[in-house]
C-alpha cells in the first residue's frame, strides 16, 4: 500500500475545496494519509500557510508490526509522542499491548536536567533490553544536544534531532529498508547494527512541525509553539529547540475544529514559549485564544505556561469573560529574588511577577495559579533562597512546581561563582513542595461544599475515577460509582471532603 509523506514549505497558497492539487497538496496535521484525503476541509475557501512536497512510502513493510512509545519531559513532548503514534497507526502499525514486545521502539527524550538525560540514557537500555531486535529511534531534546553519545548506546538504530523529527516517517521508512537490504545481504556485515544519526545546528532549525492528539488520553494537546529566544543563562532549550516559530492562526483553528469533530471537549495550548507566538507570522497570542475560543464543540482550553513578562493584562481580562478559557494559568517564577532573576537572565522583576498574580485574582478569584520555581541555582546565596520563600508565601497562588538547578553544559550560568551544594538544594526544594503542598490544600478546602463542573478522564476498570473542575481542582469519584461512559463527559457536581490521601476532592454528581 501506498501513502504519502509530506515535506513542509511555507508558502502562502488559495485551495478550493474539494481540488487536489498536483505537486502540491495541503494537509493540515501532518500526518501520511490516503491521497483521497488530501483536500481542503471545512471551509469553501481556505487561505494555506503550509504546502506539502509529497513523497511516496510503501507501508506494506510496516503492516501488522508493533510499537512502543516512551516519552520524557514537558507536555508538548507528550503531544508530538501521540502524533507520531498516530503516523504509524496509519501505517498499519498497532501499539503493543503490556507485556508484548515490539517491532519498533521510539523513545521522544527530554534534556532539562542531568537527571533527565540518565532517566533518558535508562529508558532507552529498558526499551532496548525489553525488546530484543526492534528498530529503536530515539529523538527529542537529549538526542539533539548529545547525538553521538545517544548513537553510541547498544540497540539504537535511528537518532534525529529537532528538525529531523519533523520527518520521522521518511527517516524511519528510509532507514528501515536500509536495515532489511543489509539483513538480506546474510553477510557478516549485513548483520551489523548501523545507526544513523541526523540533526543540524540550533540556527538551521526551522521546521514546525505540527501536532494535535491525545493518545490515550481525554485532553487533547495542540502545540501551537516551538522554539525560544530567550536564552536564559541556566537553559539549554534554546539549544535542543530552535528558535521560536509558529504557524498560522487559521491552521490551529483547523486542528481545533478537527479535534471537535473527533468528540474532544478539551484542549491543552501546548508550546516552549507559548506568549511569544506569531515571531513567524506576524500574528498575535491574544487573537489565536479568540479565534480558538470560537471553535464551536470545544467547551474548555487550558493554556500550559505562559512567561510573565508576555501574560498581558488584555488577556487575562479576556480570559475573564471567556465562553471556553479555564480559570486556570502556570506561570514560570524561578525566582523571588531580583538578583537571582537579573542573573538568570529574566525578562521580569518579583514586582512585574506579583502584579500579574493580582490581576488574575481580581478579574478571577477561584483561579488556579501554578508556578515553577527553580532552587539551588548558581547565585542563590542563603538569603536570596529566603526572599523567594517568603516572596512565594504571601503569593496567592495555589501550586509550586519545584525542582532544583542542574548544571548544563554550555550554559551561561556556569560562570557564576556561588554554586550551591545538593544537600541544600534538597532542604530549599522540601521547605517549597511544603509551601506547596499547604497552599493546594487551602484552595481546595475553600471548595468543599460547592457545586462545580468536571470533565471526567479515563480509567481502569476497577478503579477510582478522576477529573478535573474549571479551576483545576482534581476529584475523585469512587471505583463502585465510575462508569466508562463518564469518559470524557461533563457532569455538575458537589464537591466534598478530601479522599484519602488528600490529592482531590471526593464528590458526588448532582441529579444522579
Amino acid at each position: 500500500m501506498l501513502k504519502f509523506c509530506v515535506k513542509k514549505t511555507f508558502i502562502e497558497k488559495s485551495v478550493k475545496k474539494g481540488v487536489v492539487c498536483r505537486k502540491y497538496i495541503w494537509h493540515s496535521a501532518f500526518l501520511l494519509v490516503p491521497l483521497h484525503r488530501f483536500v481542503a476541509r471545512t471551509y469553501i475557501y481556505y487561505r494555506v500557510h503550509y504546502i506539502y512536497h509529497i513523497r511516496m512510502i510503501d507501508t506494506s513493510a510496516f503492516q501488522g508490526k508493533t510499537a512502543a512509545y516512551f516519552t520524557l519531559g514537558c507536555k508538548l513532548n507528550f503531544s508530538e509522542t501521540s502524533t507520531f503514534g498516530k503516523m504509524l497507526q496509519q501505517m498499519g502499525v498497532r501499539t503493543v499491548e503490556k507485556g508484548e514486545p515490539a517491532d519498533i521502539c521510539l523513545i521522544n527524550t527530554c534534556s532539562v536536567t542531568e537527571v533527565a538525560d540518565h532517566k533518558c540514557r535508562q529508558a532507552i537500555h529498558r526499551l532496548v533490553r525489553e525488546n530484543p531486535g526492534a528498530f529503536v529511534v530515539v529523538t527529542g531534546c537529549y538526542a539533539q544536544l548529545e547525538p553521538q553519545a545517544v548513537s553510541k548506546i547498544d540497540g539504537v538504530d535511528l537518532v534525529l534531532g529537532s528538525d529531523e523529527k519533523a520527518h520521522l516517517i521518511q527517516f524511519l521508512s528510509d532507514a528501515w529498508q536500509e536495515k532489511e537490504l543489509r539483513m538480506a545481504t546474510n553477510s557478516q556485515d549485513g548483520l551489523q547494527r548501523e545507526t544513523k544519526a541526523y540533526t543540524r545546528k540550533t540556527k538551521d532549525i526551522k521546521t514546525f512541525a505540527p501536532s494535535c492528539s491525545r493518545g490515550n488520553r481525554t485532553r487533547y494537546f495542540l502545540k501551537v509553539q516551538d522554539g525560544c529566544d530567550y536564552f536564559c543563562t541556566y537553559c539549554t532549550i534554546p539549544y535542543a529547540r530552535g528558535f521560536s516559530r509558529n504557524p498560522t492562526i487559521s491552521s490551529l483553528v483547523a486542528q481545533a475544529e478537527q479535534a471537535a469533530h473527533e468528540g474532544g471537549k478539551e484542549i491543552v495550548l501546548t508550546g516552549v514559549n507559548i506568549g511569544d507566538f506569531g515571531k513567524t507570522t506576524g500574528e498575535k497570542f491574544i487573537d489565536l485564544v479568540k479565534a480558538l475560543d470560537a471553535v464551536q464543540g470545544i467547551q474548555r482550553y487550558r493554556i500550559s505556561s505562559l512567561e510573565p513578562d508576555l501574560l498581558s493584562n488584555e488577556l487575562i481580562d479576556y480570559c475573564a469573560g471567556s465562553r471556553a478559557f479555564m480559570p486556570h494559568f502556570h506561570i514560570p517564577l524561578q525566582s523571588g529574588s531580583d538578583t537571582v532573576l537579573r542573573l538568570m537572565h529574566r525578562h521580569y522583576d518579583r514586582q512585574l511577577f506579583a502584579d500579574k498574580i493580582q490581576r488574575i485574582k481580581q478579574v478571577m478569584p477561584d483561579a488556579f495559579i501554578g508556578v515553577d520555581v527553580m532552587v539551588g541555582c548558581r547565585g542563590e546565596t542563603p538569603a536570596c533562597f529566603e526572599e523567594t520563600y517568603q516572596f512565594l508565601d504571601e503569593l496567592d497562588v495555589t501550586q509550586l512546581h519545584v525542582f532544583p538547578y542542574s548544571e548544563r553544559p554550555g550554559t551561561s550560568a556556569l560562570s557564576i561563582p556561588y554554586v550551591v551544594d545538593d544537600v541544600t538544594k534538597k532542604q530549599r526544594s522540601k521547605r517549597l513542595l511544603d509551601l506547596s503542598d499547604r497552599k493546594t490544600r487551602a484552595f481546595y478546602a475553600r471548595h468543599i461544599g460547592q457545586e462545580a463542573e468536571v470533565l471526567f478522564e479515563k480509567a481502569s476498570r476497577g478503579r477510582a475515577m478522576h477529573g478535573f473542575t474549571r479551576n483545576y481542582i482534581r476529584v475523585e469519584l469512587p471505583a463502585a460509582e465510575a462508569r466508562e461512559e463518564y469518559d470524557n463527559q461533563i457532569f455538575p457536581v458537589r464537591l466534598g471532603d478530601f479522599n484519602h490521601d488528600r490529592t482531590a476532592l471526593q464528590l458526588k454528581i448532582e441529579n444522579q
